[in-house]
Protein backbone atom coordinates (compact mmCIF):
# COMPACT_ATOMS: atom_id res chain seq x y z
CA UNK A 1 0.00 0.00 0.00
CA UNK A 2 1.22 3.42 -0.60
CA UNK A 3 0.44 6.54 1.29
CA UNK A 4 -3.48 7.06 1.09
CA UNK A 5 -5.59 3.17 1.08
CA UNK A 6 -8.39 1.62 3.29
CA UNK A 7 -7.69 -0.61 5.95
CA UNK A 8 -9.52 -2.54 7.97
CA UNK A 9 -9.12 -2.65 12.38
CA UNK A 10 -11.53 -4.77 14.59
CA UNK A 11 -14.16 -4.62 11.40
CA UNK A 12 -14.25 -0.97 10.80
CA UNK A 13 -12.99 -0.06 7.02
CA UNK A 14 -10.95 3.12 8.09
CA UNK A 15 -8.91 5.35 5.63
CA UNK A 16 -5.03 5.63 6.17
CA UNK A 17 -3.46 8.91 5.26
CA UNK A 18 0.25 8.37 5.82
CA UNK A 19 1.81 12.39 5.75
CA UNK A 20 4.46 10.95 7.77
CA UNK A 21 8.65 11.55 7.12
CA UNK A 22 7.45 13.54 3.98
CA UNK A 23 10.68 15.16 3.21
CA UNK A 24 10.22 18.05 1.40
CA UNK A 25 6.24 17.39 0.66
CA UNK A 26 5.67 17.11 -2.66
CA UNK A 27 4.77 13.44 -2.23
CA UNK A 28 2.19 15.17 0.01
CA UNK A 29 0.36 17.07 -2.21
CA UNK A 30 -0.29 14.06 -4.87
CA UNK A 31 -1.04 11.47 -1.89
CA UNK A 32 -3.97 14.41 -0.88
CA UNK A 33 -5.13 14.47 -4.17
CA UNK A 34 -5.33 10.91 -4.07
CA UNK A 35 -7.35 10.77 -1.16
CA UNK A 36 -9.51 13.76 -2.00
CA UNK A 37 -10.55 11.26 -4.95
CA UNK A 38 -11.24 8.26 -2.80
CA UNK A 39 -13.03 10.05 0.13
CA UNK A 40 -15.47 11.80 -2.34
CA UNK A 41 -17.13 8.77 -3.64
CA UNK A 42 -17.86 7.23 -0.50
CA UNK A 43 -21.07 8.92 1.59
CA UNK A 44 -21.50 11.62 3.41
CA UNK A 45 -20.38 11.13 6.67
CA UNK A 46 -19.27 7.53 6.92
CA UNK A 47 -15.47 8.04 6.56
CA UNK A 48 -13.03 7.24 9.43
CA UNK A 49 -9.56 8.58 8.85
CA UNK A 50 -6.64 7.62 10.32
CA UNK A 51 -3.48 10.79 9.82
CA UNK A 52 0.10 10.33 10.26
CA UNK A 53 1.89 13.03 10.18
CA UNK A 54 4.89 12.00 12.14
CA UNK A 55 7.79 13.93 11.10
CA UNK A 56 6.05 15.63 8.16
CA UNK A 57 7.46 18.77 6.66
CA UNK A 58 5.93 21.81 7.38
CA UNK A 59 5.51 25.46 5.19
CA UNK A 60 2.95 27.65 4.32
CA UNK A 61 2.21 25.76 1.33
CA UNK A 62 1.82 22.46 3.59
CA UNK A 63 -0.27 24.76 5.90
CA UNK A 64 -2.32 25.75 3.08
CA UNK A 65 -2.52 22.18 1.01
CA UNK A 66 -3.59 21.14 4.78
CA UNK A 67 -6.51 23.48 5.54
CA UNK A 68 -8.07 22.96 2.00
CA UNK A 69 -7.99 19.26 2.28
CA UNK A 70 -9.17 18.63 5.70
CA UNK A 71 -12.40 21.54 4.71
CA UNK A 72 -12.96 19.61 1.72
CA UNK A 73 -13.19 16.22 3.36
CA UNK A 74 -15.63 17.55 6.03
CA UNK A 75 -18.70 16.40 4.27
CA UNK A 76 -17.73 12.52 4.27
CA UNK A 77 -15.65 12.45 7.30
CA UNK A 78 -17.46 10.30 10.33
CA UNK A 79 -14.22 10.71 12.89
CA UNK A 80 -10.59 11.93 11.97
CA UNK A 81 -7.84 10.63 14.18
CA UNK A 82 -4.76 12.31 13.90
CA UNK A 83 -1.10 10.93 14.88
CA UNK A 84 2.24 12.47 15.34
CA UNK A 85 1.48 16.39 16.29
CA UNK A 86 4.50 17.70 17.99
CA UNK A 87 6.27 21.14 17.75
CA UNK A 88 5.75 23.16 15.37
CA UNK A 89 2.95 20.83 13.99
CA UNK A 90 0.86 22.03 16.92
CA UNK A 91 0.36 25.31 14.59
CA UNK A 92 -0.31 23.61 11.72
CA UNK A 93 -3.13 21.28 13.45
CA UNK A 94 -4.82 24.47 15.24
CA UNK A 95 -4.92 26.84 11.98
CA UNK A 96 -6.10 23.66 10.65
CA UNK A 97 -8.84 22.46 13.08
CA UNK A 98 -10.19 26.82 13.09
CA UNK A 99 -10.27 26.91 9.49
CA UNK A 100 -11.89 23.23 8.73
CA UNK A 101 -14.59 23.92 11.56
CA UNK A 102 -13.59 19.64 12.03
CA UNK A 103 -12.45 17.79 15.26
CA UNK A 104 -9.57 16.05 14.68
CA UNK A 105 -8.78 14.23 17.95
CA UNK A 106 -4.92 13.88 18.72
CA UNK A 107 -2.98 10.19 19.64
CA UNK A 108 0.56 9.48 20.29
CA UNK A 109 0.43 5.96 18.25
CA UNK A 110 -1.31 4.63 15.59
CA UNK A 111 -2.59 1.84 17.40
CA UNK A 112 -4.60 4.00 19.86
CA UNK A 113 -6.07 5.65 16.80
CA UNK A 114 -7.19 3.03 15.28
CA UNK A 115 -8.59 1.30 18.59
CA UNK A 116 -10.34 5.08 19.14
CA UNK A 117 -11.97 4.95 15.28
CA UNK A 118 -13.24 1.19 15.92
CA UNK A 119 -15.58 2.83 18.01
CA UNK A 120 -17.14 4.87 16.45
Amino acid sequence: MGRIGFIEHKGKRMMRLDFSHSGDGRAIFGAMDEAKQLISKEPPNSVLTVTDVTGAHYDGEMAAAMKEFTAFNKPYVKAAAVVGVTGLLKILYSAVVRFSGRQLVLFDDLEAAKEWLATR
